[in-house]
């Protein structure tokens, strides 16, 4: 295991090393053959009948999105260190701007300080607890030695639960610090991430990680204001205000189902 940011230090025994972690006949006569075809069709029709009805309650209770959703974490898992640069836009939210903008100065970080930071959106997380979990198990996987995860950093955003992590080898952690790796987790990361700023997170959150690897001065990352959050919940004067609207038109209702039919009932009658 790797340091994981914003846990205590410890030792774990792993089989006989130790890791340092924080954080599927025959000739037929001709009568019998079509005898048999009916019964043959039947039994044909009845399973597809009842392969069409598996298919159908499969889907309809099978909790959506989650297919694609493992699928998702599984290829980010199994993908390995990108190739190309420094960034993988798994759930599809980064422009090309930002994306070169991450790899030019990553690139410049590694080249002058050592330091290798990998930057990961992902739609959804299903398979780990939260996005600390699964971001220590993409830094065992693409670095499974202390050795080549030393200097080492995960940044990983999660776009549905607008959650954010940072973890990364034991050079890593102490370089940027603990009060830093904390900071970004709870601001760079989820509060721009809530207003869809997805480009601007990891923008702020690679400066700032940068200038604290340098010992240059912190960048200040944005804060949520109470002002935007939005309650899901009604407050008693919205409930009332509610209730007595839904109560006039329910009370509408019964008087046009009650006088309208006597009205009419009414009217013929005095016809006759």
């Amino acid at each position: 295991m790797y340091q994981s940011a914003l846990m205590t230090p410890s030792w774990r025994q792993g089989g006989s090393q130790g890791f340092f972690w924080w954080g599927v006949g025959g000739l037929r006569q001709a009568g019998a053959r079509a005898s048999a075809g009916p019964a043959r069709e039947a039994v044909k029709l009845a399973a597809s009948s009842l392969a069409a009805f598996g298919l159908s309650a499969l889907l309809q209770f099978a909790p959506l999105g989650a297919p694609s959703a493992l699928a998702n974490e599984s290829t980010v898992l199994n993908f390995g260190p990108p190739k190309d640069g420094y960034v993988v836009d798994d759930a599809a939210v980064l422009n090309r701007v930002t994306k070169a903008e991450l790899k030019a100065v990553l690139k410049e970080l590694e080249d002058t300080d050592g330091f290798h930071i990998d930057m990961i959106t992902l739609r959804k997380l299903t398979s780990k607890a939260d996005a600390f979990e699964f971001a220590d198990a993409v830094l065992e996987k693409w670095y499974p030695t202390i050795e080549e995860g030393n200097k080492k950093g995960i940044v990983l955003l999660v776009t549905t639960q607008k959650e954010g992590a940072v973890t990364g080898g034991p050079a890593f952690v102490k370089a940027v610090g603990d009060q830093v790796l904390e900071a970004v987790t709870t601001e760079n990361l989820p509060v721009l991430a809530v207003d869809e700023k997805y480009n601007e997170s990891f923008s702020s959150t690679a400066k700032r990680l940068i200038a604290a690897i340098r010992g240059l001065p912190d960048i200040p990352g944005p804060k949520f204001e109470e002002s935007k959050r939005e309650s899901n919940f009604k407050t008693k004067e919205e409930t009332a205000e509610k209730r007595g609207q839904f109560s006039a038109v329910v009370g509408g209702l019964l008087v046009i189902a009650f006088v309208v039919p006597m009205a009419q009932y009414y009217a013929y009658v005095s016809k006759k």
